[in-house]
């Protein structure tokens, strides 16, 4: 029996990894990141990629949630206080004072400049593994009276931002077991009470984001199965 559930488990993982590849596969086209990326998108394009990008983040971090569902690691260990160098153990017995840094000017030593090198490309960040938290402390701004002018679909925006998040989603499916590998020690480091432990859970409470009521694309689709799974694997196991 436990051996068809991890079938069970595996099949459905898989399945739903090879939809988001396919999913991704297109949107990487669309952004241009076959050819190396595009600096700028039409908004309606912008539009249109961050439409289906949204659900497909949401649906790979709950595929994560999944993945990691069985994988036990051990906290790690509280890292040891540093024992006080000779001269803090002086400055603590007030046997030497170090008074301010002075400013020498004109005195200090002349170094030639570091020659300009070419603008390394921007670090991708690693894949976000938990939802971003609702905000309660909007407030309602009000609706101008002149109306609000219809933003221009062929007008250029800023692909940068864009690009990164579909090359940070693209890798994480790549390396879906070592994602669900860092969730898990992140979830040793919350249950061990470690500094800089992310919260109790990677999904916020209601529906995820970039859920639709209606589903208009196959990604919605996909996120309702991934998020049915993740809750699955969020059960306390009664057996």
């Amino acid at each position: 029996m436990d051996r068809d559930t991890d079938n069970w488990w595996e099949l459905a993982i898989g399945r739903n990894r090879a939809a988001l590849l396919r999913i991704v596969a297109v949107l990487f086209i669309h952004a241009g990141l076959d050819e190396g990326g595009a600096e700028t998108l039409s908004r309606r394009a912008w539009r249109a990629i961050l439409a289906v990008l949204r659900p497909a983040e949401s649906a790979l971090r709950r595929l994560i949630v999944a993945a990691a569902r069985d994988i036990a690691v051990e906290p790690p260990a509280c890292p040891a206080a540093r024992p006080p160098s000779a001269i803090e153990r002086l400055q603590a017995a007030g046997l030497l004072v170090i008074g301010p840094a002075v400013d020498l000017g004109l005195a200090r030593a002349w170094s030639e400049p570091p020659a300009a090198t070419s603008a390394a490309r921007p670090h991708l960040p690693a894949f976000p593994l938990a939802d971003r938290p609702k905000r309660f402390d909007l407030a309602p701004r009000p609706f101008p009276p002149s109306g609000i002018a219809p933003a221009d679909g062929d007008e250029p925006v800023d692909a940068a931002l864009l690009c990164r998040r579909l090359q940070a989603l693209k890798r994480a499916l790549d390396d879906l077991d070592g994602h669900a590998r860092r969730l898990a020690r992140l979830e040793a480091r919350r249950k061990a009470g470690l500094p800089r432990a992310r919260r109790s859970s990677p999904m916020r409470p209601g529906w995820p984001p970039g859920r639709r009521k209606r589903p208009v694309h196959e990604v919605d689709d996909i996120l309702r199965e991934c998020h049915s799974l993740a809750v699955r694997a969020l059960m306390p196991d009664t057996s």
